[in-house]
């Protein structure tokens, strides 16, 4: 007989909340929480600072894993930035939160993201290097996002974003964004085009 799975039990909430701990950090001491989705089967880990249940006008960061940019450094992309960037401002704040979503590439997964560089390296900007692939622009869903702040609690949130794509995201599955907070890091030779196209054809609101 086969042994039943946390996917094989229709969930009352599309996520599970599985696992909790104490997290101290170089940005401060959060809680990390552990997460399964009946979506799509993955396990997501959510940093929380302060009690968050009921919260109104929540600082929250939605952040897209990027293994190249988030663990080894990458100068291509300003991820890693972004990410230190929200978790400083999270660890001086009363209370908040930070989702680490499954969204590598902006949801065309690592290989494809690989490809996309060699396209990038032969003169492709990311959105040109995309299509090229046979992808959109950009394959990112927040229902997930949504369900896990859902589940916390949280009735209505801040981005931290540059991204008006998070923020209508969010709000398609019924999370109220009442405030955005910029996340604007340094440029460098290396991530210039890649900051311009996200402005130019993205819509993300930086500086020119």
């Amino acid at each position: 007989m086969k042994t039943a799975t946390l996917d094989d039990i229709a969930p009352l909430s599309p996520v599970s909340r599985a696992a909790e701990a104490a997290l101290p950090t170089r940005f401060g001491t959060f809680r990390i929480l552990g997460f399964h989705s009946h979506l799509d089967g993955q396990d997501y880990a959510v940093l929380v600072r302060g009690g968050i249940e009921g919260a109104e006008a929540l600082p929250v960061r939605l952040h897209s894993e990027c293994f190249t940019g988030d663990v080894c450094g990458s100068l291509r992309c300003d991820c890693r930035d972004q990410l230190e960037a929200s978790l400083e401002f999270l660890g001086r704040a009363e209370r908040g939160a930070l989702i680490y979503l499954h969204q590598e590439g902006r949801g065309i997964g690592l290989i494809n993201k690989i490809r996309a560089y060699a396209l990038q390296d032969d003169g492709l900007d990311t959105v040109e290097a995309n299509h090229a692939l046979g992808f959109p622009d950009d394959l990112r869903d927040y229902e997930v996002a949504a369900a896990i702040l859902k589940a916390l609690g949280v009735r209505s949130v801040r981005l931290l974003t540059n991204n008006p794509r998070k923020v209508e995201g969010l709000e398609k599955h019924g999370v109220p964004v009442v405030g955005r907070i910029p996340v604007i890091t340094a440029r460098n030779a290396h991530n210039a085009r890649y900051l311009d196209t996200k402005r130019l054809k993205s819509g993300h609101l930086l500086d020119g």
